[in-house]
């Protein structure tokens, strides 16, 4: 029987087969490419801190055995020795290389740079113990030129990662344990994000009785559904998983989940929770222990921080420096404009704002004039999705629009509704009025805060989105904004225009 079944409702504890703490260990070996991982992390960091180390010699003593304040450059080969072993340790104590944060999130950087500055403390205290007179400037070039060199390796590492991952290479096998409808949801973000590194390959949902060949109903994948006639060892085996992850707890009945990390303990397998909570940024969420139970603690909406003073000012400033800095080239194309097309040089689009104000967005004009009466024979050749009308090919597009829109050039004038305080550098995309006529739901919610010139829509693809991650992306940044994260957007934004994917 095909399709995505839903799960029956969870008989009574004493009904649900106890996973038996008391059995052999189950046997399994994690993916080498982990281990190899490791080492190769290992040797990179070994590698930089040796390199940080002889340059600062090198820089505070030359080639040469100068002696200097009492020292010998010599003797300053034997710290730097001494200074490299230990950074290299403490990177290792501060598990910077460990599987469970590589390749996503700050984690991995964060515990380098708190490796580097105990490092650095204990060398200085060290120093003032022993009364050694180290010197600064060896000291000033090492370290920071060090820390730089640990962050960009992890950096480049992760880029390969990436690549590798998008290749179908490097992931972890994953079973999934509960309800199929969770275990669907769970598959699709995974699969979404193709460089988490984690592939869904089955899903046991240990109360019920599965169907006669029952898989999720997933286009392109095929996950199997076990139920009680498998064993947790067998659906290890049928999955070949090497991560397990539990989405809803209420399958494994009454001190299930402690029986199962007992059950998986010496296995190599990752156990992981899904506390099913979707599109919420780390910052927002804490983990508090009530009556030795561990509980996530979420944080309201942060969309209201994104309406204060400190962004208005980081708005109007950058806007009024890039404005200055690309005015020649604005001049450039608005003469480029006036001599290749008929009309205006901007074209106003009205635009739904903050709290659902309407506003004339400018841009510089790349179509015929008369193009927006021309939509509605076009209609059939549409690429946009939802209610967006985007054409790859838009017959309206004249020949400078084109390499406008390309390079998102035509988007600068916009950074005069920033000074004008009706959009933001930052933030979800402007909507036109009759697509606010269709939101249903919490769609709405995207215009609490200013519009803004880019967001994470731009960043993750633009055109190419589908109008749910679109919509899904947009929330995302409501709910979880960060002056942090508008800097990221910004940096992620100049990568996305160079690169050109998804402007049409």
């Amino acid at each position: 029987m095909r399709g995505d079944i839903a799960s029956s409702r969870p008989e009574p504890d004493d009904a649900v087969p106890a996973l038996d703490p008391a059995k052999p260990p189950i046997r399994h070996r994690g993916p080498e490419w982990r281990n190899t991982y490791a080492t190769r992390a290992a040797v990179t960091d070994a590698i930089v801190l040796v390199l940080a180390t002889a340059v600062a010699t090198v820089c505070r003593f030359g080639f040469e055995p100068i002696r200097s304040a009492g020292h010998y450059s010599s003797t300053y080969l034997l710290i730097s020795a001494i200074i490299a072993v230990s950074w290299w340790l403490a990177l290792t104590l501060y598990g910077t290389r460990e599987p469970k944060i590589v390749g996503e999130g700050v984690d991995e950087y964060r515990r380098i740079i708190r490796a580097t500055f105990v490092t650095f403390g204990c060398v200085a205290i060290v120093s003032l113990l022993i009364k050694s007179d180290l010197s600064r400037a060896y000291l000033a070039v090492a370290f920071p030129l060090g820390l730089v060199g640990l962050l960009l390796g992890r950096k480049l590492r992760r880029k390969w990662l990436a690549k590798e991952r998008q290749s179908g290479r490097r992931t972890s096998n994953v079973l999934v344990i509960g309800g199929t409808r969770t275990a669907k949801h769970i598959t699709a973000t995974i699969d979404r994000s193709g460089t988490s590194g984690y592939r869904v390959t089955g899903v046991w949902v240990p109360d019920r009785l599965e169907s006669l060949n029952e898989w999720l109903d997933l286009p392109g994948r095929f996950v199997p559904v076990l139920g009680t006639s498998r064993t947790l060892a067998d659906a290890l085996v049928i999955s070949d998983a090497d991560t397990v992850i539990v989405s809803d707890t209420e399958h494994l009945g009454h001190d299930g989940l402690k029986s199962l990390a007992w059950e998986l303990e010496g296995a190599d397998i990752d156990l992981m929770v899904s506390p099913n909570v979707i599109d919420v940024a780390g910052p927002r969420i804490h983990l508090r222990a009530v009556a030795n139970m561990p509980l996530l603690h979420l944080e309201e909406p942060r969309y209201a921080a994104a309406s204060r003073w400190g962004k208005v000012v980081f708005d109007r400033s950058l806007a009024t420096l890039v404005l200055l800095v690309f005015s020649p080239l604005a001049v450039a194309v608005m003469i480029g404009i006036k001599l290749t097309s008929r009309g205006p040089v901007f074209y106003r689009s009205t635009r739904v704002g903050v709290r659902g104000e309407t506003f004339d967005m400018l841009k510089f004009r790349t179509m015929d004039v008369g193009a927006d009466q021309r939509t509605s024979e076009l209609l059939s050749s549409n690429d946009g999705a939802g209610p967006l009308f985007k054409m790859k090919d838009d017959p309206r597009v004249t020949s400078v629009g084109r390499l406008l829109r390309r390079y998102s050039i035509d988007e600068l004038p916009q950074l005069i509704n920033v000074l004008k305080g009706e959009m933001s550098m930052v933030g979800p995309r402007p909507p036109l009025p009759s697509e606010v006529e269709a939101y249903e739901g919490n769609i709405g919610k995207r215009l609490l805060v200013r519009q803004g010139i880019t967001g994470l829509w731009q960043v993750s693809g633009r055109s190419d989105l589908t109008w749910e991650e679109s919509v899904r992306l947009d929330l995302d940044y409501v709910e979880n904004w960060s002056m942090a994260r508008d800097l990221q957007i910004i940096w992620r934004t100049v990568r996305a225009v160079m690169q050109t994917k998804g402007a049409y």
